[in-house]
């Protein structure tokens, strides 16, 4: 028997030792004039359950002619203080009723109380059902989460937020009252999406807001309210990163605060932005990416692919990035696909998996066609991010079968390897063949307990199977298994975890494809069935597509690893056909044909192109021609990379007088 069976119970009984009128030994009095509330307690539960009180307790020891000893809490409201005190007695705590400010003075009264435990999952509470709330009353979260260090997920979170969408929180917020720790955090994130000028505008729009009293114009400026100004931003101003702030915006931004600086900081600027070095001017076009899936922080780890650079190594390039084609903007069609892009060369392609935060991708250096035939390449990769939000979490894949390097196709979208990562209208599919590594497998069966349905949410259980050990059939998941407020279980029921059955996910170690023969060999295929795309019925086995048949080389093969639903024979030992919980669908052994075949829907795509500064650009494009592109060729979510060179610096006036403008754009 388990040690936690009688926790509900013995959790049941402390609650109820809160109602007792006769055996405690303590008043607590919370609140302040006019509101407020004496509790009865318990110094033995409250000594052991909290170190707060045990000091408290410690420091009011009940005299000889007193009968209890009285405490007072005045900093929590006795509403909060009901909430907390079931948590102290019983371990349980609803928040179902409470709305989003209740959570947090909860969170407050918790860590006032260090009941540390309580803290922790109120945080993790917190920004997982409330993100909408949050970011609508950013200053108060962020002020709230860090006047403690208690509160270090909710710092994470804000900080966070703030480096993906700083401009959105910064517009959303009363910007006169933010608080200086708050700025300089902003200031001083190197994952922030924000050009460097633009940090320096809201760091001198938040000093002239704390001085109302200055002129808007630096222009007329005295020199006090200089002296003012630079004594307001003496905390932010180090923390600024003038060298990715351009000459000019040097010259039109900074120039006419340059009192507030300290001298010698700015001789030494002033000398960096006369010096002709290459290196004296840089471009933050890479922050400002028009793209609805990636962020800036996958385009410099994608250029550093692409330049063949390890993660750690520094960027030769800087890179612009213009959007050309958007799937759900112009259409997720093949046709559209080739309209815009074919005959274009360096476009990197950007999905999003429909149904979760996986991002796929793949880089073409060279042009994309029409013409139904494979193109070599030894240069072209294909990537995938399991989290769209986190960078570290990547597979990159580099090409390894040269030859089949790129198909191209009318009928299809941008398509890399001979099925490594196909794309066709809204859907695809990813079976590693021509390149080094899969950057995408379906969900492991193991992890599903197939014909168990959370009696919560009535999805099929997936990782943890909490099963009820009072009730005959009561399951849940283990995201629903935390949820009291929703399942509505009874309280003084326990859960055990259930282990995962190694029968309910029974597959085939070599699946049979019945009623499909190959049309080399003529026999039954077994394993890999090997799908012509261009021929009505074509089929080959693993072994005839690997050596010799005589089918056009320029046609292209789908893999399918699991039999199809339409070759299903009820006589089989091999075919159980079942409820696939991924697609929903009918489908073999828990995981149907499509999923067991790397197969995706897209919820949309971008692609991009890549050109390099000063003229000579990557292909077949240059800089004029590239600049001549017309608004409306932009096309399925199609981004052009548009990569200048560090060195688009001043001296490019006298060096290259035919072109005007280093900041082309």
């Amino acid at each position: 028997m388990d040690d936690d069976k009688f926790l509900p119970k013995l959790s049941q009984n402390l609650l109820k030792i809160l109602d007792d009128d006769e055996y405690y030994d303590i008043t607590i009095e919370v609140g302040n004039d006019p509101y407020v509330k004496v509790f009865r307690a318990h110094m033995v539960i409250l000594n052991y359950r909290s170190n707060y009180l045990r000091r408290i307790l410690s420091t009011n020891k009940k005299k000889n002619d007193e009968i209890l000893v009285h405490i007072k809490l005045p900093n929590i409201l006795p509403e909060i203080f009901q909430i907390i005190l079931r948590y102290i007695y019983g371990g349980r705590l609803s928040l179902k009723e409470c709305d989003t400010p209740d959570i947090i003075k909860i969170l407050i009264a918790a860590n006032e109380l260090n009941l540390q435990e309580l803290v922790s999952y109120l945080q993790l509470y917190i920004i997982k059902n409330n993100k909408n709330w949050m970011e609508q009353n950013f200053n108060f979260v962020y002020q709230t989460s860090f006047e403690n260090d208690s509160f270090l997920e909710l710092q994470n979170y804000c900080t966070d937020l703030i480096s993906k969408g700083p401009d959105k929180i910064l517009k959303s917020m009363n910007f006169s009252s933010i608080p200086e720790k708050l700025l300089i955090s902003i200031v001083q994130n190197n994952n922030l999406q924000m050009s460097e000028i633009q940090v320096w505008k809201y760091v001198i729009k938040w000093g002239l807001t704390q001085n109302p009293e200055l002129p808007t114009d630096p222009a007329n400026f005295s020199k006090e309210d200089f002296n003012v100004l630079k004594n307001t931003l003496q905390q932010l101003i180090p923390f600024i990163k003038f060298s990715n702030i351009s000459s000019r915006e040097f010259s039109e931004e900074v120039l006419p605060y340059k009192k507030i600086l300290p001298k010698e900081f700015y001789k030494d600027l002033l000398k960096k932005f006369l010096n002709l070095h290459p290196d004296s001017k840089l471009t933050d076009n890479l922050k400002n990416i028009d793209s609805e899936i990636i962020t800036f922080q996958h385009i410099e780890l994608i250029s550093k692919w692409i330049d063949k650079l390890d993660i750690t190594d520094k960027s030769t390039f800087l890179h612009e990035f213009k959007l050309i084609l958007r799937g759900t903007r112009d259409g997720f069609e093949s046709n559209k696909f080739h309209e815009i892009c074919d005959n274009r060369s360096c476009t990197v392609t950007i999905i999003k998996v429909k149904g979760n935060n996986q991002i796929l991708g793949g880089y073409n250096p060279i042009e994309w066609k029409s013409d139904r035939n494979y193109d070599a390449t030894k240069d072209s990769f294909i990537f995938s991010f399991k989290n769209g939000d986190d960078i570290n979490e990547h597979i990159l894949s580099r090409i390894v079968k040269r030859n089949y390097a790129i198909f191209n196709d009318h009928t299809y979208g941008p398509s890399f390897g001979v099925a490594d990562l196909i794309l066709r209208g809204d859907s695809g599919h990813c079976v590693k063949d021509s390149y080094e590594k899969p950057i995408r497998s379906a969900p492991s069966e193991p992890h599903l307990h197939y014909g168990i349905k959370c009696d919560c949410c009535n999805y099929t259980v997936r990782g943890i199977r909490w099963r009820c050990t009072s009730c005959e059939d009561y399951d849940l998941c283990q995201d629903c298994k935390p949820k009291s407020e929703i399942h509505c279980h009874p309280d003084d029921h326990a859960f055990q975890p259930k282990p995962h059955s190694s029968t309910s996910s029974r597959a085939p170690q070599f699946a049979v494809h019945h009623g499909i023969v190959c049309d080399n060999c003529n026999k039954t295929i077994h394993g890999m069935r090997w799908k012509c795309t261009f021929c009505q019925n074509y089929d080959l086995c693993q072994d005839c597509k690997s050596n010799i048949h005589d089918h056009p080389n320029n046609h292209m093969f789908q893999p399918f690893a699991y039999p199809s639903i339409d070759n299903y024979n009820s006589g089989s030992d091999y075919l159980h056909p079942a409820f696939c919980d991924y697609c929903e669908s009918i489908c073999f052994f828990g995981k149907c044909h499509k999923c067991a075949n790397g197969e995706f829907s897209v919820e949309e795509y971008e692609l991009f192109q890549s050109i390099v500064a000063e003229g000579f650009l990557i292909g077949k494009y240059t800089r004029e021609s590239a600049a001549a592109l017309k608004p409306e060729s932009r096309g399925v979510a199609v981004y052009i990379f548009s990569s200048f060179v560090n060195y688009v610096a001043l001296n490019w006036a006298q060096q290259k007088p035919e072109i005007t403008s280093p900041n082309w754009r």
